[in-house]
């Protein structure tokens, strides 16, 4: 992940089309802690008349000072309260609707994009980074402005009091800006290392928690351990450097002021002995000076919150201003009466990663399945019958030619009324954290129960009912809890819930024993009788389930019949099949 270089005021102002809402209340909320400052500015005024008359002898004017002064204090108090309360509600409010863009755009960027990011950097930017931009808008963004006007503001105070005096403490502390400008620089670098390593460390734990079955298996249990030390080592030098360049800056903000402070105490003391000021003023002076000491020491934290959000809003927009090459159309067509004709014409296609002289995965492919036909897909491992498959919804783009549903390019089709035309079911099948009723009516939430009891019944789910809960069980983190072979029956169950008129199969019953696959193949081929399907197959018994198969080969489809006219015209499509039925006797076997 690059670090950009934009300034930091420029990336901030990036927050705000969302912020926009919440300006009013932030803007008061600065006008609050203003306010509250300017009354604590307040009290040395008070301060230099009553000192003055107290030198003089004119103790009647005590009691009215310290009330007035009282009043203030009781003032700036109130107007800190005020800040609070204004501050504290509009930043969640930005936090819930950026971290719901976030979520919207990952939703919306296609597959290539969550192959190449690690989820634990998403993770690390829909929490952490959009947790730290709220907590800046509602204090660190108040208080950095507010401050800042209060310190301009005691200058010119300062001034007011006496034009050396002031001038001897604004050059003393001319260093503190010196200082400033130069930890910018460093600490935005290191700032952005330490949320990336954030994000990597996220994507450690992931992988540990998901993986956890394999890693006991395999007794491996201390290397992933050891890893993740590794890991949150880095992490903890990274943030030991961020931990050294901040009290860097706090030195300069502790030690100058107190510089500033000692060498305008020498030139007072010397101002008032010659007469030239009083000793009321010179109170009033230091009164004031302690004032603007708390938001001077404040600038380091503050600076280093700002910079810290800056990192934050750039990783924020690296995933928002990611492009999505896979578009809805301007002007969308439709399918008026879906039959479900499948055509892939002169369809090639290349991993948008893949190296330049790298021949495509796909090359001129053409496949035309009939509505209500089913087809198998077979090939060697890698020939990309599982890409060719994905294409049909659009998580991957064609490189060239088309791919059409009765006609119609699917590119010309809105993504959702494409994917309500097309159901899939994945080898690998993914359940999400909710019950079974859920998952199985995902692509169909309007779905009947007479629906989703038909969709169990065919995929051979029929568990579902035993489990403690029923169909209201809800099944666990990606369906951990079942069996490999239950959680693809459940995904199978899901796609032929959602009635498509194109059924989509990748491999789903690899995790199957013989006799469930039987069944399951039994209750499918009811279904496929309506259902235009393309199916990719790893075993005969699922080339069995198709009316035709189509064999791909050096990314062609080279071959394209019934089995028994494929067994007597290619040579290769009897190598395929030869090598499923060795691969399914070996499963048989270990069975």
């Amino acid at each position: 992940m690059s670090t950009s270089n934009a300034g930091t005021i420029k990336t901030l102002l990036r927050l705000l089309p969302y912020a926009r809402k919440a300006l009013p209340r932030l803007i008061l909320g600065i006008f609050a802690a203003i306010g509250a400052h300017m009354f604590a500015l307040a009290i040395p005024q008070m301060l230099q008349d009553l000192v003055n008359s107290l030198v003089a002898g004119g103790i009647s004017a005590l009691y009215p000072a310290v009330g007035l002064i009282l009043l203030l204090g009781t003032l700036e108090a109130g107007f800190v309260l005020l800040r609070r309360w204004l501050v504290l509600t509009p930043g969640t409010f930005v936090e819930a609707s950026m971290r719901n863009s976030l979520y919207e755009k990952l939703q919306d960027l296609p597959v290539a994009f969550h192959d190449r990011w690690p989820s634990g950097q998403l993770l690390s930017r829909a929490v952490s980074d959009l947790g730290l931009l709220r907590r800046w808008l509602s204090f660190g963004l108040v208080l950095f402005t507010g401050n800042l006007i209060t310190i301009i503001v005691g200058l010119v105070i300062l001034f007011t009091f006496n034009f050396w005096l002031g001038l001897i403490f604004f050059v003393a502390t001319i260093p503190i800006w010196i200082a400033g400008f130069l930890f910018e620089g460093k600490y935005k670098t290191v700032a952005r290392l330490s949320q990336d390593q954030s994000g990597d460390l996220a994507t450690r734990v992931e992988e540990a928690v998901h993986g956890v079955r394999v890693l006991k298996s395999f007794g491996r249990g201390s290397f992933a351990a050891a890893q993740f030390s590794d890991d949150a080592s880095e992490l903890r030098s990274t943030e030991m450097r961020k931990a050294r360049t901040v009290a860097n800056i706090w030195l300069y903000l502790i030690l100058i002021p107190e510089v500033a402070v000692g060498l305008s105490m020498l030139a007072g003391v010397w101002l008032v002995a010659q007469g030239e000021v009083s000793v009321g003023t010179l109170v009033a002076f230091f009164a004031t000076a302690m004032v603007l000491r708390w938001p001077t020491e404040s600038l380091g934290f503050l600076l280093s919150f700002t910079l810290e959000a800056k990192t934050a809003t750039e990783r924020f927009f690296e995933v928002m201003d990611s492009v999505n090459e896979i578009n809805d159309p301007a002007d969308p067509k439709q399918v008026a009466e879906p039959r479900g004709l499948l055509e892939f014409e002169n369809v090639e296609f290349r991993y948008p990663d893949a190296a330049p002289d790298a021949p495509a995965l796909l090359r001129g492919v053409n496949l035309r399945i009939e509505p209500g036909e089913s087809v198998a897909l077979i090939g060697l491992t890698g020939c990309g019958k599982s890409t060719m498959t994905a294409l049909t919804t659009r998580l991957h783009e064609v490189t060239s030619g088309s791919i059409k549903i009765d006609g119609v390019d699917i590119r010309d089709l809105t993504r959702g009324e494409l994917r309500t035309l097309i159901a899939m079911a994945f080898e690998d099948a993914t359940l999400f954290s909710s019950s079974v009723r859920d998952n199985v009516l995902l692509g169909n939430p309007n779905g009947t129960d007479a629906d989703l009891t038909q969709a169990l019944e065919i995929a051979q789910a029929q568990f579902a009912y035993e489990l403690p809960q029923g169909l209201d069980t809800a099944i666990g983190e990606e369906g951990l809890s079942l069996s490999g072979g239950q959680r693809q029956r459940l995904a199978l169950a899901r796609a032929v819930a959602a009635k498509p008129k194109i059924l989509v199969l990748d491999d789903p019953l690899s995790a199957l024993d013989v006799d469930t696959e039987a069944l399951v193949e039994d209750a499918l081929r009811h279904v496929l009788k309506e259902t235009t399907a393309l199916i990719v197959a790893h075993r005969p018994s699922t080339v069995m389930l198709a009316d035709k198969v189509a064999l791909l080969e050096d990314g062609r489809i080279t071959a394209f019949g019934t089995h028994q006219e494929l067994l007597k015209t290619s040579a290769h499509y009897r190598y395929v099949i030869t090598s499923l039925d060795e691969e399914q006797r070996e499963r048989e076997v270990n069975i």
